[in-house]
């Protein structure tokens, strides 16, 4: 089992938040068509309860996303993305104004809104720059830490017979071109995030996780988000209603491998984890 490194800082919004323990992000999706029907909150009264129940289980960061990047997902446009966002930020905003809040999406303009206009403190890409070339630039002038995603080709297309020559080797060279390019730019709050389930076969997730802990060449806080997803009920059988369980088994192998932040749908749950998790480290 890894012991954490020292400290893991990131900075948010002037406040240190250290990542050596593990934190947890809970999903709040202002989509309709978000691959796990019971994340999808469509109305005021669901958004607002949803960000309750977010941070009364225990979630340190609430992470809003407006557009669906599930495989074969709809594309929307920027505009359509935005005014989803302003709901729920709103909301936020309004309910939990001390709550760290990170947006999910690809689009510089709207990373841009979001953290100047409402005070969003991270930006989380499943693109890694790849769908908008704006968008390193854009974060390193925001000055706000950065997930990046590894993904083979988009949310449209990814799921259809990805493949690699070496996938560690490829996703690895792939983070460290991307790392390179953002600390050329000034940024320098990176956190990786391997992808799980974007541009991979079941066989490639599990190759991924068994070699998790091999990202901390970087020394870049490592984020997960396997949370429902078909990797664990493709191997277990039903679908993702009833994947919480394989989730749970799931982060535990990820924590003991060293991740740093958990991205989920059960908050209470990955909390659960993280704290049996920690009372062994401190043994």
């Amino acid at each position: 089992m890894m012991k954490p490194i020292s400290p893991i800082y990131i900075n948010v919004k002037g406040r240190l938040l250290d990542l050596a323990t593990p934190q947890v992000m809970g999903i709040l999706n202002v989509t309709p068509d978000s691959f796990y029907s019971g994340s999808r909150m469509q109305t005021e009264e669901d958004i607002a309860a949803r960000a309750r129940q977010i941070l009364d289980e225990g979630a340190s960061i609430i992470d809003i996303g407006a557009y669906s990047s599930r495989p074969n997902a709809e594309h929307i446009s920027a505009e359509e993305e935005m005014r989803r966002l302003r709901t729920g930020l709103e909301i936020l905003n309004r309910n939990h104004p001390e709550a760290i809040i990170s947006v999910d999406t690809f689009r510089a303009d709207v990373a841009e809104e979001c953290v100047k206009e409402y005070g969003v403190a991270i930006i989380n890409d499943i693109a890694a720059g790849e769908m908008d070339h704006r968008m390193f630039q854009t974060v390193a002038d925001l000055g706000v830490p950065y997930i990046m995603m590894h993904m083979q080709g988009t949310p449209q297309n990814m799921q259809k017979e990805p493949s690699y020559d070496n996938l560690i080797k490829d996703v690895f060279l792939y983070f460290a071109r991307k790392v390179q390019q953002l600390r050329d730019l000034g940024v320098k709050d990176i956190i990786l995030d391997p992808g799980f389930g974007f541009g991979k076969t079941l066989e490639h997730n599990y190759e991924l996780m068994a070699h998790l802990e091999e990202f901390h060449i970087f020394e870049l806080p490592v984020l997960v988000v396997v949370s429902r997803k078909s990797m664990i009920y493709k191997l277990l059988g039903g679908g993702a209603e009833n994947a919480l369980n394989g989730t749970t088994a799931v982060h535990a192998i990820a924590l003991m491998k060293g991740a740093n932040l958990l991205r989920v749908h059960d908050v209470k749950a990955a909390v659960e984890t993280v704290r049996i998790f920690n009372a062994l480290q401190n043994q």
